[in-house]
């Protein structure tokens, strides 16, 4: 089968396309032809080998999402189906219920082989069947950006019909929260740097926008937007840069869901007011497949459809991460696996 494989040493220069030999379902498992991967910027950092000795080892089948056909069933296999649609979880291992070490130590991408190859043997356990009305595209989207937005607002966040949202720039996993939101009932207000993405924002049912470059004290403006109580929960992907504005526009009592540190991983906040403020501060890591399965329904239900920049064909990974790199993208990148 095609593969891509991170080889000789941990830099981006050095992922390879490879042949390796076809893998077969063993007991318990299935074969899944892969059809579609989708682009994370972990999937950047693990090419760096940016997560240490939890990375994983050399050779490495890089990128943690992906959808495919099951096209084989190991030995008592009995929850999925031969022609059956399906993800791999991201984490293969964690079912349901409160995350634990052991749980999240199998990751795919890294430390597992990932979803750049024609093939995939995995547990059964571990792939759920996707919204029929997605494309292959869209469907790969959902393991990673999609269910972190969802755990963040549902499994954990509680959103309900009428809070306010403030959700951090247009990346993935801020889309899907916009998405989810509006979805719930809730006021989402947006924040980037870009007019012209937060007009994007705004097609997509945002309800109102800030653009942090003209307005830096943006939480003061959040807050006011949230009728000045402030909001009652924060996507926040900034971490070290926005945190300081997020605590501003969250209200008592509320919630800051933390996904990401994309302006810097150290704390330098005032820690007194989240204590008499009793915000509630949260990491949010992904999800189950319990919280997989409860999403998916969601998203057919509501016939959502995820936001895609654009999709490239399987030669050109590495031109897909550098546009992933680069920042420049509205929605999530993506890579076709079939050349049809």
């Amino acid at each position: 089968m095609r593969a891509y494989q991170l080889q000789d040493d941990w830099s981006i220069d050095n992922l390879r396309r490879v042949e390796r030999p076809d893998p077969s379902a063993g007991p318990g498992q299935v074969l899944i032809r892969l059809r579609a991967a989708s682009l994370n910027f972990r999937d950047l950092f693990v090419l760096k080998r940016g997560y240490g000795a939890s990375t994983g080892t050399l050779p490495l089948i890089p990128v943690s999402d992906g959808v495919g056909e099951v096209v084989a069933l190991g030995e008592g296999v009995t929850r999925v189906a031969l022609g059956d649609r399906v993800c791999p979880m991201f984490f293969p291992d964690w079912m349901g219920g409160a995350p634990r070490a052991a749980l999240l130590a199998a990751i795919l991408g890294g430390p597992r082989d990932g979803t750049m190859a024609e093939l995939m043997a995995i547990d059964a356990r571990s792939v759920s069947r996707v919204p029929a009305h997605l494309s292959d595209a869209e469907a790969a989207t959902l393991p990673c950006a999609a269910l972190t937005a969802w755990r963040a607002l549902v499994s954990e966040g509680r959103v309900k019909a009428g809070d306010t949202v403030v959700v951090q720039g247009t990346g993935g996993v801020s889309l899907f929260a916009l998405q989810f939101a509006k979805l719930l009932g809730a006021c989402a207000i947006v924040t980037s740097s870009s007019d012209a993405k937060l007009e994007r924002a705004k097609a997509l049912g945002a309800d109102a926008l800030i653009n942090y470059r003209r307005t830096p004290e943006w939480g003061a403006a959040a807050r006011d937007m949230a009728g000045g109580e402030g909001v009652d929960h924060i996507i926040e992907v900034g971490g070290e840069q926005t945190l300081g504005q997020s605590l501003r526009a969250v209200r008592v009592g509320g919630t800051l869901s933390l996904i990401g540190v994309l302006s810097g991983g150290k704390m330098d906040v005032r820690l007194g007011p989240i204590v008499t403020r009793a915000v509630r501060l949260q990491g949010v890591t992904v999800g189950s497949r319990e919280d997989f399965e409860a999403m998916a329904r969601a998203i057919e239900q509501h016939r959502l459809r995820p936001v895609i920049d654009k999709v490239f064909p399987f030669d050109d990974l590495r031109p897909a991460l550098d546009h992933l790199s680069s920042g420049a993208q509205f929605g999530k990148v993506c890579i076709r696996h079939d050349s049809r």
